[in-house]
């Protein structure tokens, strides 16, 4: 028995050391890999202490040995653009490496804004997506993961993608834009690292060295390494969200009598208008749950086949039923609601829609401006209108969730950190979002995070391109502080930072919705900055007019501006709006403006001795109408008096 048990221990031991021999290597490296051309480039992996790697590459061979802790690398001479080749490693065990490119190589981060996939986008650009074939641009995407105890060296999961009309439903809608503008005026591979998360914000974008010039961000990083402090705020979180929830379900009188089935007596509840809110109606703003229907009649050409229930975006939570069927739910208010029926749910005649909406703080409802309607092939059935409705349960606001995966350093340490040892063109960055209840903090982090991060990839001042926020919520109708604005001015100011270049967006929002649609021309316009910044077409002139000098007089301010390419036009109407002005910085007026040359002239009568003017400064400044003559907007500003 002792014999056989040591045995057993001797083969236990020879597996072990057989798997510790291997050669590994990180997930980026991997089939489909594009790697940065005209730059030398480090292979990396890990193996056993002291082992012997050989690797093969078009034709020559390279050795190396891995260091005391397994670590080893290889660094291949420069490769002009081109593939695919095939590459070979060598120890213990063989790794063959597939369909390698060579192109530019770019990192795609920030939040939702940039994680958003081509997906949540098929209704508006159905036609891109069918003619999305093209295996030189590929797409990985990083898996949403933190880490505050160290930097990472590997990630997760991943693998590289070729751009076709089903794959390209995964990638950031914003990246394949780029990439397709770029690859069409330089057609050369594209490698899109899609590092975003919905929600960050920067400081969890930060390194531990960089978060140090914030106290406050640092001081809640070092909480957050504690892993125990994380388990029980996740345990606490869940607790508080089960409660309520458990609670609410006990006391929902729709539950409890089946509001969602088609036969229910209705002749009682009350009715609103669709979309809306309910706090406008008799119930008044309450959180909880309240349940809504509607009859329709669907005519027999729409029977039998599978149809499509749009219902534009509800808030928070919604379960919808049709003739009894649940037929989707969605578990916060900002997806789209866009549910697939089976060819059996619809019949002839008399339809009922029935919808749970769980709303667990602010106001509950359906969000204006969306789309609303029941589809089969082209035919369609208005859903906007008069449903009925009644209160299921009132509750108390459920406090939200504690977001682990934002805090400071996390999403650097697992997201970022292991991407830096591969050679890139540039970064792509989209977010602000998160960060717009502090402005202050924002002038400061993000030209942080741009040092921080090049730092990191040692690879000097690579391009480092930045979306401005867009316009977004309603329209104020007289001058009035704006953090929204005030953080597209910290991401203005942060050109200052070298090789810097942004993409104002301040005509791309909506007022409804903090995830616009418009990704194509989101994408385009950083396309056009990377092909003057990155790619060299320096007679470009891609960039929106902005503020260069400003002259204030004795009752006008005259402003100069720079990138204005073929000269500053109205774009709508005939009278340049958006402009206010202020003789003490604290009160502001509706100002008029005109253009002469590349210049505009800034006064209103009532000011003298004018010393700020501000433009487009709003959370949605929809009349703002200063462009170029190349159509690009300018970008919202702030100038002082000196």
């Amino acid at each position: 028995m002792k014999k056989m048990k040591f045995l057993i221990l001797v083969l236990l031991l020879a597996q072990t050391n057989t798997i510790l021999s291997q050669i590994k290597l990180p997930k980026l490296i991997s089939d489909g890999v594009v790697l940065q051309r005209n730059e030398k480039v480090k292979i990396w992996g890990w193996a056993s202490p002291k082992e012997k790697i050989k690797l093969e590459f078009k034709s020559k061979v390279y050795f190396t040995e891995a260091d005391q802790e397994g670590n080893w690398s290889i660094i291949l001479p420069a490769e002009k653009a081109g593939g695919p080749y095939q590459m070979a490693l060598k120890a213990s065990n063989e790794i063959v490496i597939k369909d390698i490119l060579f192109g530019d190589v770019w990192i795609c981060s920030g939040q939702s804004n940039m994680e958003l996939p081509m997906e949540r986008l098929k209704e508006k650009y159905g036609e891109v997506i069918k003619n999305a074939k093209n295996v030189n641009i590929r797409h990985f995407l990083v898996p949403d993961k933190y880490n505050f105890q160290k930097e990472q060296t590997d990630l997760e999961s991943g693998n590289w993608v070729s751009a076709s009309p089903e794959t390209v439903l995964n990638f950031s809608g914003v990246a394949y834009f780029f990439a397709k503008n770029i690859y069409e005026k330089h057609p050369v591979p594209i490698g899109l690292i899609n590092s975003a998360l919905g929600g960050s914000p920067i400081e969890a974008w930060l390194s531990d060295t960089a978060l140090k010039a914030f106290p406050e961000a640092y001081s809640e990083a070092q909480k957050f390494k504690n892993n125990g402090y994380i388990k029980e705020i996740e345990a606490a979180d869940k607790k508080r969200a089960d409660e309520w929830h458990q609670l609410l379900n006990a006391n929902d009188e729709g539950v409890k009598n089946n509001w969602n089935l088609a036969g229910t007596d209705d002749g009682n509840w009350e009715q609103m208008p669709i979309p809306g809110f309910w706090n406008r109606q008799s119930i008044g703003n309450v959180n909880g749950v309240v349940w809504f229907r509607k009859e329709i009649q669907v005519p027999k050409s729409m029977v039998g086949k599978p149809a499509k229930l749009f219902m534009g975006c509800i808030v928070d939570q919604d379960f919808v039923y049709v003739n009894d069927e649940l037929v989707g739910t969605t578990g916060y208010q900002y997806p789209p609601r866009r549910y697939t029926l089976k060819p059996t749910v619809l019949k002839e005649g008399k339809n009922v829609i029935s919808i749970r909406v769980i709303n667990n703080s602010g106001q509950g409802g359906f969000v204006l401006d969306k789309p609303y309607y029941l589809a089969v092939d082209k035919d369609t059935i208005d859903l906007k209108g008069l449903w009925k409705y009644k209160l299921g349960a009132t509750m108390k606001p459920l406090r939200g969730e504690t977001f682990i995966r934002w805090k400071p350093e996390g999403l650097f340490n697992a997201m970022i950190a292991p991407l830096t040892n591969l050679k890139i063109k540039g970064v792509l960055w989209y977010q602000g979002e998160s960060n717009s209840g502090n402005p202050k903090l924002y002038a400061k982090a993000l030209p942080a995070l741009i040092q921080d991060w090049r730092t990191k990839w040692g690879q000097g001042n690579f391009p480092f391109l930045f979306v401005q926020l867009p316009n977004y919520m309603e329209t104020f109708s007289e001058p009035r502080e704006s953090n929204w604005a005030a953080l597209r001015q910290a991401q203005l100011e942060t050109l200052s930072v070298p090789n810097t270049a942004m993409a104002v967006t301040i005509d791309l929002g909506e007022w409804n919705d903090i995830h616009p649609l418009n990704k194509e021309d989101v994408g385009k316009r950083l396309s056009l900055l990377a092909r003057k910044l990155a790619y060299g077409e320096r007679k470009l002139q891609p960039s929106s007019p902005m503020p260069n000098k400003s002259v204030f007089e004795k009752d006008k301010a005259i402003i100069s501006f720079k990138n204005s390419g073929g000269g500053l036009i109205v774009k709508k109407g005939t009278e340049l709006k958006s402009f206010a002005i202020s003789n003490d910085g604290k009160n502001f007026v509706w100002a008029k403006a005109k253009i002469i040359g590349n210049n505009v002239e800034v006064w209103n009568e009532k000011i003298s001795n004018p010393t700020i003017v501000r433009y487009a400064w709003d959370n949605n400044p929809e009349d703002a109408n200063l462009f170029s003559k190349e159509g690009l907007p300018a970008t919202p500003f702030e100038v002082k008096k000196k």
